[in-house]
């Protein structure tokens, strides 16, 4: 399986062709390093436990989140833990198409097929201890089936299976699925494009995370300006 892709030049793409993971076709690049400084400030968020899952999420579509969970899990997979990530946009998932898997049984056949194992969902790739869960065929119920009993259950395995799982979900103003999971899981990043979203879209939506109780334990800016030779930005812990 590869997950060697082309730079795209359309967000829209992604669903189609995949998202670029920078960490594995340059991993020496000022971008590279960027996440891996995003994945050492997320190690130290938190004194007193160890963040074992994490959701990536935005405001709006096409800001990039997908791309920057992805590269992210190669970071953490890099330092020896064995990671794991999770297509949990039902809608509009990317995994598919990033590591090139055909016809995959994914996280919808396990939601709603009682047949299926937990170990038919994972999938290795050529990156050294880094596997990932597509989402599977769409379902027409995306937010009831990440909202269930089940998937309560598989998050709670997948943490004792994985050193690091997360979790790529859908943009939190547009549905329900990314709150309901920032509810289950350790903690939640937001990804921020610059002079994409608005202000006050980025200000919503943090609200409705925080309205669930959820923690979020910092932002990404991507596609930042005066970042050199940079796509992404920065981390910052959220106040």
């Amino acid at each position: 399986m590869s997950i060697f892709k082309r730079k795209k030049h359309l967000e829209t793409n992604s669903m189609d062709n995949g998202v670029n993971i920078i960490t594995v076709s340059a991993p020496n690049s000022v971008n590279t390093e960027q996440f891996n400084t995003i994945r050492t400030n997320i190690e130290f968020s938190n004194a007193d436990k160890q963040i074992k899952s994490l959701v990536l999420t935005s405001a709006t579509a096409s800001e990039g989140k997908s791309t920057v969970a992805a590269n992210l899990a190669v970071a953490f997979a890099r330092q020896r833990k064995k990671v794991l990530l999770v297509d949990a946009d039902l809608r509009r998932p990317t995994i598919n198409a990033t590591f090139n898997i055909s016809n995959p049984i994914g996280l919808t056949n396990f939601l709603t097929g009682h047949s299926i194992s937990i170990n038919d969902i994972f999938y290795k790739t050529t990156v050294e201890n880094l596997y990932v869960t597509p989402s599977g065929p769409t379902p027409p119920n995306p937010s009831e089936l990440i909202g269930s009993k089940r998937m309560e259950k598989l998050i709670v395995a997948l943490q004792e299976a994985f050193d690091l799982v997360i979790y790529d979900a859908p943009p939190v103003l547009s549905v329900t699925d990314a709150q309901i999971l920032a509810t289950k899981v350790d903690g939640t990043i937001l990804v921020v494009r610059e002079n994409k979203v608005e202000k006050e879209a980025v200000k919503q939506a943090v609200g409705l995370i925080q309205h669930v109780r959820a923690k979020i334990i910092g932002t990404v800016l991507n596609d930042a300006s005066g970042v050199a030779a940079g796509y992404y930005g920065y981390y910052g812990k959220e106040k």
